[in-house]
């Protein structure tokens, strides 16, 4: 059947971060006719919303329940990977630390062939998206949509954390995303007022009351409806019922690293022996569909503390009492901190300028698996996780039934300097954790613990422990080779169009976390679509030389 609405101008498919930017910006023009398509659900749970929470979004109706293939380099292992279902996507169930990348990382995408998307290209993106209460001038925004915040509630042993980095040898940082990364200090979160700041609370809230923008939830899409070699439209599922939506200017594919290949390749745009061989006939031979997926692979270590409360103590419902009254009055307290508090990004040999590991603190275990007996339940967590992985896996279809889940397969630790900065970085952890500042909060470390003390003692645990860090890209990968699947103007290669404004556009990860990022994303594809330019920032001698965003 068809959509009740019918035509609309622009179709973008995927209700997450890139979605809903791009969605409120294209609406913004009130003659153009703008659908946006989610699978999943509103962001009605209540979870969604309190900063706290977020542990409890990360599982359950709120995400795709996809496994990862068995990783060879990992002895086999199948683990879960979390990726958002329900609108406004991962920014409405991650930790909202806000992290740009730095410089370099852009820089690095223009010489690729990725014209237009160096540095000085992207940061008035990144300033326009921002609406930041601290900082200001030429790194940062104050009046964009998306709310960046200080923490409301900081755990004292976070503060501790970011003493003991700097007892270790790391410069204080008060700002990872100005003009150095290098150094520790406390994040800046995607937060207003207490409240997560998510890209459909940031960019739709105002928007969906425009009578040009339609939002439709629950609508999966199955296909592209390509015509002449043009999108025309897209074939999504309410239930089990088929409908069928035009678009009379550009279908936009938004869906992530996961969902994007995988709609094209459905929809016979990607490898054509791949397609072939699920009955799929081939529109437009992509052979870099699907292919360059990585992702920020993250290995933790586990501490008991004693002499003060992790945010552990809340898991008893008697304890959440004063803090839910606390937070219900005003506004601040443990419901409305991000537990993901302190952070730090330092090379994996200090001898080179630039950054190769982040490293996340975490006031409490209720995030990552224990898999140790001997955790006392009053506990606390560093991540740590390679900016830069070279090991390269792909997302291929398994069946040409569209709700049938693609295989996944990231290919962790395929390459050895994968392998060796991640033992590293569990190293240089460790050393943090023995600082003064911190140590004398801890009576013992449990993961990987003291049995792990050789080099093959440390790479077996990380092969064993490691899981995704849930920064999928590149599946889609911008470029002017043959393995690129959308040009700089992210136009998918052989269709008209039809474009891809998400992370899978990414030739290489950033480095960090990528929700800011792949906001910036869609705010520059909006603009193309609308035929506007933005003026770079200052000449690269005067910013994109810095180590910092």
């Amino acid at each position: 059947m068809t959509d009740r609405d019918s035509t609309y101008d622009y179709i973008v498919v995927g209700g997450g971060s890139a979605g809903c930017t791009l969605a409120a910006r294209l609406s913004e023009d009130p003659a153009c006719r703008v659908l946006l398509l989610e699978a999943g659900a509103r962001d009605w749970n209540p979870y969604i919303h309190l900063p706290v929470c977020y542990y409890k979004t990360t599982k359950g109706s709120l995400t795709w329940e996809f496994d990862l293939s068995p990783q060879s380099h990992q002895g086999g292992i199948t683990p879960g990977f979390t990726q958002a279902r329900v609108l406004g996507g991962g920014s409405s169930i991650n930790a909202q630390v806000y992290i740009r990348g730095v410089a370099a990382d852009y820089d690095g995408w223009e010489k690729t062939g990725c014209t237009g998307w160096s540095y000085r290209d992207v940061l008035p993106y990144f300033r326009s998206a921002e609406s930041n209460e601290r900082f200001s001038g030429q790194y940062h925004g104050t009046d964009g949509p998306l709310a960046v915040s200080d923490q409301r509630h900081t755990h004292p042993l976070s503060k501790a954390f970011v003493q003991a980095c700097q007892e270790y040898g790391m410069p204080y940082n008060p700002d990872f995303n100005g003009e150095q990364q290098r150094g520790a200090g406390l994040y800046q979160v995607t937060n207003r007022n207490g409240r997560r700041c998510s890209a459909a609370v940031a960019y739709l809230s105002a928007a969906r009351k425009r009578p040009n923008l339609v939002i439709r939830t629950g609508a999966a899409a199955r296909r592209i409806v390509v015509e002449n070699g043009r999108a025309t439209g897209v074939e999504y599922s309410v239930g089990s019922r088929p409908v069928v939506a035009r678009a009379d200017r550009e279908v936009v594919l938004a869906s992530g690293a996961i969902g994007s290949p995988k709609l094209l390749m459905l929809s016979g745009i990607g490898p054509a022996g791949h397609l072939a061989s699920h009955g799929i006939r081939s529109l437009a031979d992509l052979p870099g569909v699907g292919q360059n997926l990585h992702d920020h692979l993250d290995i933790f270590m586990m501490y008991n503390v004693k002499g003060l409360e992790t945010y552990d103590v809340y898991k008893s419902v008697y304890r959440q009492i004063w803090p839910a009254l606390q937070y219900a009055l005003f506004r601040n307290g443990p419901i409305s901190a991000t537990v993901v508090e302190g952070g730090a990004f330092w090379p994996a040999d200090e001898n080179v300028d630039s950054t190769e590991i982040q490293f996340h603190f975490l006031a409490g275990t209720g995030i990552e698996a224990v898999t140790d007996s001997s955790s006392t339940g009053n506990g606390c967590t560093l991540n740590a996780y390679l900016l830069r992985p070279q090991s390269r896996g792909a997302v291929t279809l398994k069946s040409a039934d569209p709700g049938v889940a693609p295989a996944i397969d990231p290919n962790f630790l395929a390459e050895k300097s994968d392998l060796d900065y991640t033992v590293e970085s569990v190293r240089i952890g460790q050393e943090i954790m023995a600082q003064p500042a911190i140590a004398r909060f801890l009576s013992s470390e449990f993961m990987p613990g003291p049995q792990v003390n050789t080099r093959a003692a440390y790479e077996d645990y990380v092969r064993r422990e490691s899981r995704s860090g849930y920064h999928p890209a590149g599946t889609c990968r911008m470029g002017q080779d043959d393995m690129a699947v959308v040009d700089p103007q992210l136009r998918v290669r052989g269709i008209d169009g039809l474009r891809v404004a998400d992370a899978s556009v990414m030739p290489q990860l950033v480095s960090g976390n990528t929700n800011a990022p792949t906001i910036m994303i869609s705010e520059k594809a909006a603009d193309m679509l609308r035929g506007n330019r933005v003026a770079p920032a200052a000449p690269a001698g005067e910013r994109s030389g810095h180590a910092g965003r």
